[in-house]
């Protein structure tokens, strides 16, 4: 699929991705970055049309590399043009740039501290029925342990482009972990991004729910139908996983009698473990609930359908959340 060719010879962008509006956010964010001066370039793995990279390439081709299903090729060429100067971002789907591309990104990205932004899309079980080659739900889990690399779940386009123009002057490597654009919106374009800090959107003496990427809206949701039912519940976006906001973690666990933690990821090593990990070397009394998938591979079926399998849809954490306070 190809952009209208105009008279002139050159190419008019038309978003590819009326069905998938977040995903323009990637290239927009860049577009961000370029104008303000930031030497951005971008590649990816053949999946300029699935990511929404093409709206960028058009605007700025001398900017854009394609380069082919080579994903680990991706990773370490994009370590090369960080030695030039350049600040490459470089995107395919999560289950090849996280697991295949492990080892690349551990020596040639981490180890040597080079400002490259990986964006792995269509993350967790977005891919419905690619099925689990093409699922991605132990990704923060494999990434997190490597020094030096910051990992970021945005909640959604708006979020995602913020986090991108953040990225300006962050010193390392960042994972963003996106999903397939089409989440429903959280946040307005004015949203404001700041690495290793939580969104608290609410407080709550019953529970407290801590959420990221895709998980943030039916959270929300969950605890309006919650406080609906008398209970005091509060909610908090944690779109850094690494560096960890733990400040607001103690704030919630001193808080709150439950903290549930939600996502789209195994509950081993994710969300859930980091927030374990803080709340276990500061006891504050309150109980932790890890929500997401347990660790088994993930179903094949529509993502709607799987949400819903996987109670992570708004009625299903609502279900968890009572069970967790009974």
């Amino acid at each position: 699929m190809s952009a209208p060719q105009l008279a002139d010879g050159s190419w008019q962008y038309r978003s590819i991705n009326a069905q998938n509006p977040g995903l323009d956010h990637l290239s927009d964010g860049l577009l961000d970055l370029v104008e303000a001066g930031v030497p951005v370039v971008a590649g990816t793995a053949d999946l300029q049309y699935s990511n929404g990279l093409v709206k960028f390439a058009q605007r700025h081709p001398d900017r854009f590399v394609q380069f082919g299903i080579s994903e680990q090729n991706m990773v370490s060429a994009a370590a090369g043009l960080a030695t030039t100067g350049a600040v490459p971002f470089v995107a395919t789907f999560a289950s090849f740039l996280a697991l295949l591309c492990c080892e690349q990104i551990r020596m040639d990205v981490a180890y040597t501290k080079l400002p490259v932004r990986l964006i792995g899309h269509h993350t967790g079980i977005a891919l419905g029925f690619y099925g689990t080659s093409h699922h991605a739900t132990e990704d923060i889990s494999a990434l997190r342990a490597i020094a030096g690399l910051t990992i970021v779940s945005p909640a959604d386009g708006p979020q995602l482009r913020a986090a991108i123009r953040a990225s300006a002057d962050w010193p390392e490597p960042i994972y963003f972990r996106t999903s397939r654009g089409r989440d429903p919106q959280v946040y307005g374009d004015d949203v404001v991004f700041e690495f290793g800090k939580g969104i608290e959107h609410a407080t709550g003496t019953d529970l407290t729910i801590i959420a990221c990427g895709t998980q943030v809206h039916p959270a929300l949701a969950a605890a309006d139908a919650l406080r609906a039912e008398g209970l005091s519940v509060g909610v908090i976006d944690m779109p850094t996983i690494k560096p960890l906001d733990e400040g607001l973690v103690r704030s919630a666990a001193a808080r709150s009698a439950v903290v549930l933690t939600v996502e789209e990821h195994n509950i081993l090593g994710g969300l859930g473990a980091a927030v374990a990990e803080v709340m276990a070397e500061v006891p504050s009394g309150a109980r932790l609930v890890r929500h997401g998938i347990r660790d088994e591979y993930s179903l094949i079926a529509p993502p709607t359908h799987l949400y819903a399998h996987y109670r992570l849809d708004a009625p299903g954490i609502a279900a968890v959340a009572r069970e967790a306070l009974a």
